[in-house]
């Protein structure tokens, strides 16, 4: 026998659901037993090698997740174990519990009787019917409260047996695409566009900027207001109080201060 043969087997973990159809995890399971046999009894030791180390090579994600999955349901199976043994637990410990309050109220109906019968000149039948009577009802509300509480301690169980039966996928990286709205805009060519000063730029005889009122004002104001809200500290020698040239096209129009 190859040293170490099972724990080259043990690496062929491949379940059902790894494959495509049933046939083909059979021919999978046969290659496993003629590798196991080869191993075994010696048989093209050298051959075998080379299978057991193809078969890694092609399938080493596939190997290592198997081997966690195996790892986190021996996990969970133990923790069901586990679980199982402490409900054992507490079930006997509840059982006990109505045990002695069931013997402590039949004796607490047996002293009650007794007194009654002591202290009263009613009938004693009467008596010993209207106590067994409350006992009843005591017993029956004790068994009410009882099974409530079985029942939300069962939903809960079953709760959390959901919770740890889902299954714990390997760890995807957050694949963050940043998407920039490039399909809801169209560049225009020839620099910026100023659509609400328009009418003030082609007003080539001043009279929309008589009373002192100049576009590139607004345009310092909006773009100052901008690099304010980055909240980033002033750029050195650079003097706050300048502002934009007047900058006219050849029709007179004023244009933006280019760069």
């Amino acid at each position: 026998m190859v040293p170490n043969a099972h724990w080259k087997v043990d690496r062929f973990n491949k379940r059902c659901e790894d494959f495509a159809d049933l046939r083909s995890y059979n021919d999978y399971l046969e290659e496993v037993e003629d590798i196991t046999f080869n191993l075994i009894y010696e048989i093209d030791i050298a051959k075998t090698e080379a299978r057991i180390q193809a078969y890694r090579a092609e399938n080493a994600a596939l190997i290592e997740l198997n081997i966690q999955r195996e790892e986190a349901y021996a996990q969970a199976l133990k923790e069901q174990e586990e679980n199982e043994r402490h409900e054992r637990e507490m079930r006997a410990t509840e059982l006990r519990r109505e045990e002695e309050e069931e013997r402590e109220e039949r004796e607490k109906g047996r002293r009650e009787i007794i007194d009654k019968l002591e202290t009263s000149d009613k009938n004693a039948a009467k008596v010993v019917a209207k106590s067994r009577a409350n006992a009843l009802k005591r017993s029956t509300a004790r068994s009410a409260s009882t099974t409530i509480l079985q029942s939300n301690a069962k939903l809960l169980r079953s709760r959390a047996a959901q919770s740890t039966a889902v299954p714990d996928e390997p760890h995807v990286p957050l694949q963050d695409v940043w998407y920039a709205y490039e399909d809801k805009y169209a560049m225009r060519s020839g620099g910026y566009h100023d659509f609400m000063s328009e009418a003030v730029r082609k007003d080539r005889e001043g009279i929309m900027r008589g009373g002192g009122y100049r576009v590139e004002e607004a345009w310092e104001r909006a773009l100052l207001g901008a690099v304010a809200a980055l909240d980033l500290p002033p750029l050195s020698g650079l003097n706050p109080t300048t502002t934009f040239p007047l900058n006219v096209d050849a029709g007179g129009d004023v244009v933006m201060a280019s760069a």
